[in-house]
């Protein structure tokens, strides 16, 4: 059966090897066994790990992140959204969210940056990735940049590739800053108001919420069930009334609590129908639906199409 796929380092690398005649071994920068966590930087022009021979990235989520600088034409799928590319796109993936890169034309440079949140521990910033607007689930971090914005991105790269090369003896610690740039050059990408939430009680509920949400996913697994399903049962979790969670959540994201909660569920049954072979009967039970019909008619409620229907026109 198959089931969520999640891309290891060792799996990276194993493709990697596979598609620029390397060894893993010569892939590896040195002395990365001996710091916390991995990082390591490629040229697409170059490797052509994704790209090589019309190779395309598997549609699945991944053990690290990745910061990548991409100049060509593509197209990305970002958890249920699609996005086409032209032109200078910097894009940031989390190991939350699976996504898609589709090459629609063989000139393709730039580069990229893979990592695990271990190895920002040792810089002591106290960044939390995952709560960083750029990398939390929901968010679709794929930026259309301009030339003048491409060419810097890209001279920070550059550092990137002399630094790894060196045998400067603090040159992760200096890695780390340069990745650390990265992030905080996207976060001045998002919308101002992405960044800027008033640390109110009611931000404080909506904060709550939104991570008691997210913790209910990814589902990986057929006998893995949704354990919270309405909005009250949200509010019991979070020890409030129902009314007053939904007039939270109203007044702060425009959209009530079962609203936010059923936007959810389709992005994610439209994961495991795009992803997984699991009949439609296996999803709904996973998705917390006691009856196949109660999911088709909630999947066509909010897509206006049927489950198998989305499946039919979306390639697995």
């Amino acid at each position: 059966m198959k089931s969520i796929k999640s891309t290891s380092l060792n799996e990276f690398y194993q493709q990697a090897a596979q598609f620029t005649g390397k060894t893993i071994e010569t892939l590896l920068p040195p002395g990365i066994h001996q710091e916390i966590g991995h990082f390591n930087v490629f040229d697409i022009a170059q490797t052509l790990i994704e790209v090589k021979r019309k190779h395309i990235m598997p549609y699945n989520r991944r053990a690290y992140y990745k910061i990548s600088l991409i100049r060509g034409r593509n197209k990305a799928e970002y958890a249920d959204k699609e996005f086409d590319i032209a032109g200078n796109t910097l894009l940031f993936a989390t190991p939350k969210v699976p996504y898609h890169w589709v090459p629609l034309d063989e000139q393709q440079s730039g580069s990229f940056c893979v990592f695990t949140d271990e190895f920002l521990i040792k810089n002591k910033s106290g960044i939390l990735l995952d709560e960083l607007p750029l990398f939390k689930a929901g968010g679709y971090p794929v930026f259309e940049i301009s030339d003048v914005e491409a060419e810097e991105i890209e001279w920070l790269f550059k550092k990137m590739h002399q630094e790894i090369a060196s045998d400067y003896a603090f040159k992760y610690d200096l890695l780390r800053t340069y990745v650390l740039e990265l992030i905080h050059y996207g976060q001045k990408l998002q919308p101002a108001q992405a960044l800027h939430s008033n640390q109110n009680a009611s931000a404080r509920i909506i904060s709550l919420f939104i991570e008691l949400l997210e913790r209910q996913f990814p589902i990986e697994s057929p006998s893995q069930k949704l354990k919270l399903r309405t909005a009250k049962e949200y509010a019991d979790r979070l020890a409030i009334h129902v009314n007053h969670l939904n007039k939270v959540l109203k007044e702060g994201t425009g959209k009530t609590t079962t609203e936010i909660i059923a936007s959810r569920l389709i992005q994610e049954a439209k994961i495991l129908l795009k992803q997984t072979d699991w009949n439609v009967s296996e999803i709904a039970y996973s998705l917390g639906f006691e009856e196949i019909a109660h999911f088709s008619n909630f999947f066509k409620k909010q897509t206006a199409t049927t489950p198998l229907g989305f499946r039919s026109s979306t390639p697995i």
